[in-house]
C-alpha cells in the first residue's frame, strides 16, 4: 500500500521532577539538602531514510511518544534520561505543522536527522536549589511538559525524470522498458495507482531515476481523479516526459492532450511549466498513428527536435529518445 500523506500526533517525555531530600547521617543530625535533579524527557527525532519509500506505517500508528525522564533521588543521584525516539521516514517527506500549515522541513538529503518534539527539562532537586541565603531549601522544580504537536507528513518524490500523461497512454510500458522498474501493466486506464520509481543505468558509474507518475485527468489540478496526490509527486522532477498516445483509440487528439497536460501543470504550480521537456509520441507500431504524429508537428504545439516517435511496446524508437532524455538530464545538472 503507498500512503503519500498521513497525520502524525507527537509527544515527547516529560522532564522528571526535582528530588526534595536532606542527608541523613549518623552523628549529623541537620544535614544539608542531597536532593537530585530530574532527568530530561526523551526527544522524537525524524530521520530521511532512502531505504523507506512510503507513508503506510504512520496510517496505522499515527502516536508517536517518547520516554519521560526519571524522578530525581536523594543523595544527589539524577534521575536517567527518557530515552530518545527515532523515526524513519522517506526521503522527500516535508513535515507540516498541522496548526499552522508552516512547512518545518523537507527531507531531500538521506540520513539527516532533525528534533520535531523536544522532551521536557528535568526539574532541579533542592540539593541544586540551595544558595548562600537559603541553604537548606525545602522545596524543588517540577520537570517540565515534553513538546506536543500534530503534523502533516506529505511524501513528494525525488526523481529526475517525470513520466507525465493521460491514463493507458503507456507510461508503464516505457518505464519498464527504459529502467529497472517492472509496474503493473494492462490494457485499461489507470492500472498505476501509485507513483512508480525505476533507475536508467545508461553509463558504468551513471543513472538517473525515472518517476511514473498515475494518469492525469482533465481537472487534476481540482483534485479530479486523486489530481493533488498525483500532481505533487511531480513538483521535484528536474525534466518531464510528456507521454502521448498516438493511437487514436483512447485518445484522438494528442494535440488537445498535449494542452490539457501543460493547463493542468501550470494550474498546479506555474514553475512546473518551465521544467525541461520533451515529447514521447507513443504507439506508433499502430497505423493510424503516423497521421495523428504529422498532424501534432504541423500544429507547432511544441519544438519539433523534442518530439520522438517511439513504440514502448515494441522498442520502436527508444535509442533516440534514451538518449535525448539522458542528454537533458545532464544538461539540467551541470546548469546547477
Amino acid at each position: 500500500m503507498f500512503t503519500d500523506r498521513v497525520t502524525v500526533y507527537l509527544k515527547a517525555g516529560d522532564g522528571g521532577n526535582g528530588c526534595l531530600s536532606f542527608r541523613r547521617e549518623k552523628f549529623v543530625p541537620r544535614g544539608g539538602p542531597d536532593g537530585g535533579n530530574g532527568g530530561k524527557g526523551g526527544d522524537i527525532i525524524f530521520q530521511a531514510d532512502p531505504n523507506q519509500a512510503t507513508l503506510v506505517d504512520f496510517y496505522y500508528k499515527p502516536h508517536i511518544k517518547s520516554n519521560r525522564g526519571q524522578h530525581g533521588k536523594g543523595s544527589n543521584k539524577t534521575g536517567r534520561s527518557g530515552k530518545d525516539v527515532t523515526v524513519k521516514i522517506p526521503v522527500g517527506t516535508q513535515v507540516i505543522n498541522l496548526e499552522t500549515g508552516i512547512i518545518i522541513h523537507d527531507f531531500v538529503t538521506p540520513a539527516e536527522k532533525v528534533v520535531m518534539a523536544k522532551g521536557g527539562r528535568g526539574g532541579k532537586g533542592n540539593a541544586a536549589l540551595a544558595t548562600q541565603f537559603n541553604t537548606a531549601p525545602h522545596e524543588s522544580e517540577p520537570g517540565v511538559e515534553g513538546e506536543e504537536i500534530a503534523l502533516q507528513l506529505e511524501l513528494k518524490l525525488i526523481a529526475d525524470v517525470g513520466l507525465v500523461g493521460f491514463p493507458n497512454a503507456g507510461k508503464s510500458t516505457l518505464i519498464s522498458r527504459i529502467s529497472s522498474a517492472r509496474p503493473k501493466i494492462a490494457d485499461y486506464p489507470f492500472t498505476t495507482l501509485s507513483p512508480v520509481l525505476g533507475t536508467v543505468q545508461y553509463d558504468l558509474y551513471k543513472s538517473f531515476v525515472v518517476a511514473d507518475i498515475p494518469g492525469i485527468l482533465e481537472g487534476a489540478h481540482d483534485n479530479v481523479g486523486l489530481g493533488h496526490a498525483f500532481l505533487r509527486h511531480i513538483e521535484r522532477n528536474k525534466v518531464l516526459v510528456f507521454v502521448l498516445d498516438m493511437s487514436s483509440y483512447e485518445h484522438p487528439d494528442p494535440v488537445h492532450d498535449y494542452r490539457v497536460l501543460e493547463d493542468e501543470l501550470r494550474m498546479h504550480k506555474p514553475d512546473l511549466i518551465t521544467k525541461p521537456r520533451i515529447v514521447a509520441a507513443n504507439k506508433m507500431d499502430v497505423p493510424e498513428s503516423a497521421e495523428l504524429l504529422e498532424n501534432f508537428r504541423k500544429s507547432g504545439i511544441h519544438p519539433e527536435d523534442s518530439i520522438f516517435p517511439i513504440s514502448a511496446a515494441t522498442g520502436q524508437g527508444i535509442k533516440p529518445f534514451l538518449n535525448a532524455l539522458i542528454k537533458c538530464v545532464e544538461d539540467f545538472n551541470r546548469s546547477q
